[in-house]
């Protein structure tokens, strides 16, 4: 006889950002056609049981009142969107909290991570959410260790998620961990979309996207950082440039920036490593001493944290279709 499905609970309310809830949504739905044994059943609950209405104001019917779900939740995924501050009262952190504790896993998806943050599930924990909202993400919770380079994070039975589409990996990486490569893939090709975004690829360019206003004292670094990631930047030699002190620039480095001033320096050298192993014949230790990291061995744990993959699978992977350059 056929186990019963498991129960995925979409937490939704007022300005959620559609795509955050429906996005997941078909993923599970499409993965329990034609699964033998547990597929997954879904159930869309809002703070009041009443319908809502999406920040693009599309409107989404549930199917029951938070506070009515009883039975056991075996993927919990609350939604993110423009409403989630003013959705975030004591009520529904207290309802999040008492259907988390009864779930086997929690899930957030883009800004959802601040209400699960606020709900006490992000302390102690790695997370991430969309990239435009990493810095408020760790000013305001900084129990929480923010990774804006990611696509998603899972930290125990815990699992937030980047921005919007962001949703869909991690609902096709929930999938496959339920019921393997072939059932997640058979959805992703069904969906139009990758099994797994190649090689942990980042939300955005730490060179480029730093987004530190002109006028900050940290511009300067973040500007010598990206012109030459190869030079001396641990953080003595950091603060040393800034004219501040090493807990200074720790503080302007998470209040700006949401990450550490090691992980700022680790990130563009990653970014800068790639343009060069897609782009030139430069070996792997020629690429490593050229960006900072000085040995291979570095360069690859720091690829692996990063993006997941190794250097030398990256450039198989994603070598440019043009002739690589040589370089000098």
């Amino acid at each position: 006889m056929a186990s019963p499905d498991r129960l995925v609970l979409l937490v939704v309310y007022p300005g959620i950002q559609m795509l955050d809830a429906v996005g997941p949504a078909e993923v599970f739905s499409l993965a329990g056609i034609g699964l033998r044994g547990r597929g997954y059943r879904l159930l869309v609950a809002s703070p009041d049981g009443r319908s809502v209405r999406s920040d693009s104001g599309l409107r989404l019917e549930v199917d029951a009142a938070l506070s009515d779900v009883t039975e056991p939740v075996d993927t919990l995924i609350v939604a993110g969107g423009f409403g989630f501050d003013t959705a975030t009262t004591p009520e529904l952190l207290d309802t999040i909290g008492l259907l988390a504790r009864r779930a086997r896993r929690v899930c957030s998806v883009c800004s959802g991570a601040f209400l699960l943050a606020a709900a006490g599930l992000l302390a102690g924990r790695s997370a991430t959410t969309h990239w435009l909202m990493c810095g408020d993400l760790a000013r305001r919770y900084p129990e929480t260790t923010v990774e804006p380079d990611r696509i998603f994070v899972r930290d125990g039975d815990v699992y937030t998620s980047a921005g919007v589409t962001a949703g869909i990996d991690l609902a096709l990486a929930l999938v496959e961990s339920d019921h393997g490569a072939e059932t997640a893939r058979a959805v992703a090709q069904a969906l139009l979309v990758f099994l797994q975004r190649p090689g942990g690829q980042s939300q955005f360019s730490a060179r480029l996207d730093h987004g530190v206003a002109t006028g900050s004292p940290l511009r300067p670094v973040l500007d010598a950082i990206t012109a030459d990631p190869a030079a001396d930047h641990s953080v003595p030699r950091l603060a040393e440039r800034a004219h501040m002190s090493e807990r200074h620039l720790g503080r302007l480095f998470g209040e700006q920036t949401g990450t550490t001033p090691a992980r700022f320096v680790e990130r563009v050298r990653v970014e800068a490593a790639r343009d060069l192993l897609e782009r030139s014949t430069l070996p792997v230790e020629g690429v490593s001493q050229r960006t900072g990291f000085g040995s291979d061995e570095t360069m690859r744990r720091a690829f692996l944290r990063v993006l997941g993959v190794a250097p030398r699978d990256y450039r198989d992977r994603f070598r440019s279709a043009h002739p690589p350059q040589e370089v000098l």
